[in-house]
């Protein structure tokens, strides 16, 4: 009787040596995958001041805002009346790296085309 509980004890202490190695294991592979970065999708309407503003020079002033976090993507301008139209443009942000405030400011620094920025989408990616 002693010989089986003492080979009984063997097992589980092999047993339990292996589910410790599997946990690990999967400790390791879990901490080697990269976290989530949270990301949204905007689109904002870019107004200009008058008909006469060039809108291209706008365009260009707003896509050179460079941010970590910030890629720009689609754009077009559409007929807001009166013959003005808006630029309407596409951008991917990083949530932790930038805010929707922070753009804004940094596109309404360019005065001399922006009269005001507008949000027209928010989407979570």
């Amino acid at each position: 009787m002693d010989f089986l509980i003492y080979f009984h004890d063997e097992e589980d202490e092999e047993a339990e040596r292996i589910k410790a190695e599997r946990v690990k294991e999967y400790a390791q592979r879990k901490s080697k995958k990269p976290a989530l970065i949270a990301k949204s999708s905007i689109l904002l309407d870019v107004k200009p001041w008058d008909d006469e503003t060039v809108m291209s020079k706008l365009e260009e002033c707003v896509r050179s805002i460079q941010m970590d976090g910030l890629l720009w993507g689609a754009s077009k301008l559409v007929p807001v009346g009166y013959g003005i139209k808006k630029l309407q443009i596409n951008c991917v942000v990083e949530d932790d790296k930038v805010g929707t405030d922070i753009l804004e400011e940094e596109i309404t620094k360019f005065e001399d085309y922006v009269q005001s920025v507008d949000i027209a989408a928010f989407n979570k990616i």
